[in-house]
């Protein structure tokens, strides 16, 4: 079990604490970005069920990453349908995976293809453990082809207002609420399909 629980009221306070830390550098947030693409600023963003009319099981993730949205698909003709942060040009996993693993708070490293493309990430060549101030958020989906790691994921993020573009090395990026959301919802195993 994690060492940190993923509830609402500890992402809010996680969040906060973050903001009130001055951890993070001006380049990386400031008030103006901060409601840029912010869901809750943003309903287009929002989490919400929507109709659904793709041929897909329920328990499918249909990413469309030119629309920005993760569709989760329910039975019906139905979806829950999360905005999403994309890869940058170029950086994007496209294609079927199956979630391969899950984990609350979990530990990131950047790849080295990231650490060349961005030198700034090299501080953190040895990793970020777990937790508030970890870039991958309250949890992460493992995307998996053939069994072996994408090095791809769809996880939370500490930069809520990056939802709605294309900003991240690859992944699929939510905020700590929708990944919680998803987390429950999809169970290892779980086809992905990212268009």
């Amino acid at each position: 079990m994690s060492k940190y629980l993923v509830t609402r009221r500890g992402i809010v306070l996680g969040g906060m604490g973050l903001l009130l830390s001055g951890c993070i550098r001006s380049e990386d947030w400031s008030i103006t970005s901060a409601f840029r693409g912010d869901p809750d600023r943003s309903p287009r963003y929002r989490r919400q069920e929507v109709a659904y009319n793709g041929a897909e099981a329920p328990g499918t993730i249909v990413v469309n990453t030119s629309e920005r949205f993760l569709y989760f698909v329910e039975p019906g003709g139905r979806a829950t349908r999360y905005g999403v942060a994309v890869g940058e040009e170029g950086l994007s996993f496209k294609g079927v995976a199956t979630v391969g693993r899950k984990s609350e708070w979990p530990s990131w490293k950047p790849t080295e293809e990231m650490m060349q493309r961005k030198p700034r990430l090299v501080k953190y060549a040895d990793g970020v453990p777990g937790g508030p101030l970890n870039p991958l958020g309250a949890a992460a989906l493992y995307l998996y082809q053939g069994g072996q790691d994408t090095m791809f994921r769809v996880h939370g993020t500490n930069a809520p207002w990056s939802i709605g573009q294309a900003v991240s090395n690859g992944c699929v990026r939510m905020t700590n609420e929708n990944i919680v959301d998803l987390y429950r919802r999809a169970p290892v195993g779980s086809k992905v399909i990212v268009i």
